[in-house]
């Protein structure tokens, strides 16, 4: 062995929740996505339409949903932001709001033809992140779930 090498076990960072190493600047900058992307989804996407906002309601009047089309829509957001933030739900959540923005988006692109058609995919990527980066909390869901049934 040289002298400016190290033996690698010296150099090994813990493993994180998934199995694989993370910075702590990594772990900070993730939960601060998800804290970011949670507050988004539950103020500034949801809010709007479980208060009747005259934006949200046009849009689902002329998608021919009406109001129950547009809370159910803002309850899942809703549920989702709450969700991103809860560390054992995080992963689920950025998964089932991923899901969703595929709807809006197919939904924007066939029948609205608005100028934010890309914002679902857009946020998409950061939600795709989080599901990988946090796919332990996932297997440990599971085994809750499992474990009860």
């Amino acid at each position: 062995m040289s002298e400016t090498s190290l033996p690698v076990a010296s150099v090994t960072r813990a493993p994180s929740a998934a199995g694989t190493p993370r910075s702590r600047s990594a772990r900070i900058s993730l939960g601060a996505l998800q804290i970011t992307l949670g507050l988004f989804y539950a103020f500034a996407s949801a809010l709007p339409k479980l208060i009747a906002h005259p934006s949200a309601a046009e849009s689902f009047d002329k998608l021919g949903w009406g109001s129950a089309g547009m809370y159910t829509i803002g309850a899942l957001e809703l549920a989702g932001g709450i969700a991103l933030l809860i560390p054992l739900l995080s992963s689920v959540a950025a998964v089932s709001l991923s899901a969703l923005m595929v709807g809006a988006f197919i939904v924007n692109v066939t029948v609205l033809h608005g100028p934010y058609v890309a914002t679902p995919l857009i946020l998409i990527l950061p939600l795709a992140l989080i599901a990988w980066a946090r796919r332990g909390q996932t297997t440990e869901l599971l085994r809750l779930v499992r474990r009860r049934a």
